[in-house]
This record gives structure tokens, sequence and C-alpha cells, in this order.
């Protein structure tokens, strides 16, 4: 289970980071799942940013920022990737550790977080873009399709189900809209015919 997934030809964020962060320890999964430090590892998948440029897009105060950040900060999630001087005083940019995080079972179980998680906040976004109705930005799109597939062919729709999401991750910044892309695929309990008898 990850919350993000990004490809090593990655266009942003602009500064270096490893492709995976294991989570090893209790600290780190605390750490992440809390809703405004969710948005600061998101927004740090653009670019590295300041407490400051952190603070005035979530609206929130610096101190309440600059706390989330430390928190971030000392489980290893988040780091200082460079430094700035404005005005005699050294700006750090902060930017993630790793372009995915991994969420192993034996963590995610200490936290009773629910396998469908992101399902579901993505349902919640997903029903809030629906009720705005038509507009100018691409509406939502949404669909759900079954097919009894082999076991080895459910594995290679697997493979290019995350290559999908790396090309999506990787497109260029730009525009006034942050667009979601949910994908799943999991096996289900649903009846199918048997195989035709040969006549």
């Amino acid at each position: 289970m990850t919350d993000h997934t990004g490809s090593a030809a990655h266009s942003a964020p602009d500064y270096p980071l490893v492709d995976t962060l294991t989570f090893d320890r209790a600290e780190q999964f605390k750490a992440l799942f809390e809703e405004t430090r969710l948005q600061i590892v998101d927004l740090l998948m653009e670019r590295a940013a300041t407490i400051k440029e952190l603070s005035d897009t979530l609206g929130k105060p610096k101190g309440t920022i600059g706390h989330h950040v430390g928190v971030l900060e000392e489980a290893g999630l988040i780091e200082v990737v460079r430094t700035k001087k404005v005005r005699a005083i050294e700006a750090k940019y902060y930017g993630r550790t790793a372009r995915t995080y991994l969420l192993t079972d034996l963590v995610r179980g200490d936290f009773g977080l629910a396998p469908d998680h992101f399902l579901s906040a993505a349902a919640s976004e997903y029903a809030k873009a629906a009720a705005r109705g038509p507009g100018a930005q691409a509406g939502p799109l949404s669909t759900l399709r079954y097919a009894r597939i082999p076991d080895d062919r459910a594995e290679e729709w697997s493979e290019r189900l995350k290559d999908l999401v790396q090309e999506f991750t990787a497109e260029r910044r730009g525009g006034d809209t942050t667009y979601g892309l949910l994908i799943a695929m999991y096996p289900t309990d649903r009846p199918h015919l048997p195989e035709e008898a040969n006549s």
C-alpha cells in the first residue's frame, strides 16, 4: 500500500530524491497520516518549498505549518533540500525524502488504517467534483468493469496500471486545478460462467 507513485524520469519535483522509502517505524506512519501533513507532502511533490510558502498555500499559520514540518522531518519523511539567503535570513526549502512512501502491513496494522483508506478519500473528493457539475475543467470520470482473467495476466495489468500512474504523476505542472487519479484492481468473489463444454 503506497500513498503516491512516481517514476525515475519524473519532471517534478525540482530536487533529487530516492524512489521509495519503506516505513519501518510506527512513528513514520503516525507522522504521515494527519490531514495537514498529507497536504504538505503532496505539495512537496511539485517542488521544494519554505514553511512560509506552505503556510500561504494551505491558509494556515506559519507556527502550525512549522510544527507539522518538524514532525515530518523528525520521522524522516521530508528534509531540507536547499537554502537561500533572503535579506540576511537563510530560508530553508523542504522536500520529500522519497517519491513513494511504502506502507507495510505491519506498520499500517498498528494504526488500524482501513485497506480502503485512499478509496474512501477519493470517493469524497469525487462526490464534491460531481456536485459542482460541468465546468471549464475536465469533469469527473469514473467507470467500473469486471473481467475473468488468468492470474499472470492480472499481474501484467497491474504493472501497466502502475506505469499509467507514473505517467500521470510525471505530467508537467501547470494550470489552476489539481486533478486526482484513482486506480484500483482487485480480486472479487463475483460468480462466473463455467467453461463451455465441448459438443
